[in-house]
């Protein structure tokens, strides 16, 4: 378990974290490395308030294009800390309730990201842990890492998001047989269930991940920002989305980056995109 400072930009100051720590790897890369390897990186209260005080830190942050999760140790994460879910068998359901949608929440903040996100999956992601996965833009896993949502195996309905977040991403039929077997798969079933969209070699894992980070780093921020509002507001029609590219592509159109972008091409270099 680890206890850091958030690292930023000159002048910025930031939190201390505690079972979490926040890096940065390479210009416009953030890396969020969930740190209580001995618990298997579950989302303890010291770990979730670190969480919303690093996506908060990361979200006021200009210099940052994309951010990357993973894990330290074996696990990606394992879920919410079971001793915790089951530390007040005498509580209501309203008292539960009151106790559970702010641990939801915090976790899911990083879905207010305007930033691409990656989920690096380095090993198991189960339950909560694997949820917050999927709230990521992109996942990539190593090879034997597992991933599941077995809440039915503990008595308990899925959370966080699982019954919306996992049939969004593999679909109305995977989801149930993920959720009502609870069964665990391993990374080459979830790529070929749409789970994740890589599976990668955990001897150079991370640092694939953060190449890969690096290359979505070098994009145009404002067209990459757009793109990720797109893709999450989804489309109700052709129309609709013709609708809204005829005013999102102007914008980036009269940006002084695609001035660039079209000269780096025409020069056969790499853009250098500034966000103006």
């Amino acid at each position: 378990m680890s206890e850091s400072a958030l690292p930023g930009p000159p002048g910025a100051a930031g939190p201390t974290l505690s079972s979490l720590r926040l890096e940065r790897p390479s210009e416009g890369v953030a890396l969020l490395v969930l740190d209580d390897p001995s618990m298997r990186n579950a989302m303890s209260e010291e770990m979730t308030a670190s969480w919303v005080a690093a996506v908060d830190f990361l979200a006021a942050d200009p210099t940052v294009r994309v951010v990357v999760v993973t894990g330290e140790g074996s696990a990606f994460c394992s879920g919410g800390n079971t001793s915790w879910i089951a530390s007040e068998p005498g509580a209501t359901p309203a008292e539960l309730r009151e106790r559970m949608l702010p641990f939801y929440r915090a976790w899911l903040s990083i879905r207010k990201l305007e930033v691409p996100t990656i989920a690096a999956i380095n090993g198991h992601a189960i339950g909560a842990g694997l949820a917050m996965a999927l709230a990521c833009d992109i996942r990539y896993a190593a090879r034997g890492a597992r991933l599941g949502v077995p809440f039915l195996k503990l008595g308990m309905h899925p959370g966080m998001a699982t019954t919306y977040l996992l049939p969004d991403v593999v679909g109305p039929a995977a989801a149930r047989d993920l959720l009502l077997t609870g069964r665990l798969v391993d990374a080459d079933e979830a790529l070929a269930l749409g789970m994740v969209s890589r599976v990668l070699d955990p001897d150079t894992f991370r640092a694939d991940v953060l190449a890969t980070a690096a290359e979505v780093a070098a994009t145009a921020p404002i067209a990459s920002r757009l793109t990720k509002t797109a893709l999450a507001r989804g489309h109700a029609s052709v129309e609709a989305c013709l609708d809204w590219e005829a005013l999102a592509q102007p914008v980036t159109l009269a940006t002084e980056d695609l001035q660039e972008g079209i000269r780096a091409a025409q020069e056969k270099r790499p853009p250098r995109f500034t966000g103006r």
